[in-house]
């Protein structure tokens, strides 16, 4: 499956069957059409939402659109919302129930996409039922705990995680001195400090992987600037109107398609000659297809990515089981 970075097509990706996948965020945008690329390659692909109507919908949406192809994998649905920590551990623990028995799907987890987010926080702050802050828990420590609960049947594939970044964290500096951003709220720095975590998060996780002997890969990648207004319409997935439509083509040359941003993402999950602790996005920064690129200064701070795992051990109440994870 191995092939050089500059024949990589992502129109025709290499054959993933017999390979599984978990997509968190698969109902819509980035993650629906991450799932829709894996799944026309053969992999088996889990979709997660927290909606099961949603779900339920964008996976028929997503059979549709896979009716004309010749081999496609299976496609499988599982409720997780990150934002609850209770529904992560649920869903972890349905995830290790399947692999363990070799129900439904393959003995093992070939990849992680940690997708799911919240785009547009609340104006106001807001707490989840865990107690943490929305858009962090969304954004950070659900992925974080699903992460570690899933670390072991990762080992045992020698798979992989992909952490969504995002082109924001470059554009000012936001250290999250107060993750939880219990003071000094507002939409924009809820959204970028949880970018700005997610991205160390990845990097310092690549760190302790290799420390401990794990053979898992953590690389992060992220999808440019990708607009709704420019993505096909798919009913129950991605319905702009018609005024949403007119404005973002006014944006085309500096934009692209969200089915086109989920090229990065789904290049860092499956392409072999990816290493560690790299990360990748569109060619542009804002559009085309998917290259290496360098993580924003701020986020490749060790000190940072340490201070941070520390906050989402406690705020997760998860420790990954890197010694189990390196017998495996």
């Amino acid at each position: 499956m191995s092939r050089r970075a500059a024949d990589w097509n992502p129109r025709l990706l290499p054959d993933l069957t017999g390979r599984t996948y978990l997509v968190t965020g698969s109902n819509a945008g980035l993650g629906f059409f991450s799932s829709e690329q894996l799944a026309r390659a053969g992999a088996r692909v889990i979709m997660t939402g927290r909606s099961p109507n949603r779900l339920a919908a964008a996976r028929s949406a997503l059979l549709s659109r896979l009716a004309d192809a010749t081999t496609t994998g299976p496609v499988d649905t599982l409720l997780l919302d990150t934002s609850n920590l209770g529904s992560v551990r649920a869903a972890a623990a349905s995830v290790k129930h399947m692999v363990r028995r070799g129900l439904r799907f393959e003995s093992r987890i070939d990849g992680l996409l940690l997708n799911a987010g919240t785009v547009h926080p609340p104006k106001e702050r807001r707490q989840t039922l865990d107690g943490n802050e929305l858009v962090f828990a969304t954004n950070v420590l659900g992925h974080f705990a699903l992460a570690g609960e899933l670390l072991p049947a990762l080992a045992a594939a020698r798979g992989r995680m992909v952490w969504l970044g995002s082109m924001s964290t470059s554009m000012g500096s936001y250290d999250p001195v107060d993750p939880q951003l219990v003071n000094d709220y507002s939409p924009w720095r809820a959204y970028v400090q949880s970018k700005v975590a997610t991205t160390a998060l990845g990097l310092e996780a690549h760190r302790r992987l290799r420390e401990a002997g794990v053979p898992v890969d953590s690389v992060i990648a992220h999808p440019g600037y990708a607009i709704s207004g420019r993505t096909p319409f798919v009913r129950g997935v991605n319905e702009p109107s018609r005024r949403a439509r007119f404005v973002d083509n006014l944006q085309a040359p500096i934009t692209q398609s969200k089915e086109h941003g989920a090229w990065s993402l789904v290049r860092a999950l499956v392409d072999p000659d990816i290493d560690g602790g790299q990360m990748w996005g569109p060619k542009f920064i804002t559009h085309g297809e998917p290259r290496r690129t360098t993580p924003a200064r701020l986020t490749r701070s060790v000190e940072l990515g340490d201070r941070l795992w520390h906050v989402c051990e406690t705020a997760a109440q998860v420790r990954w089981p890197f010694e189990k994870a390196a017998r495996v």
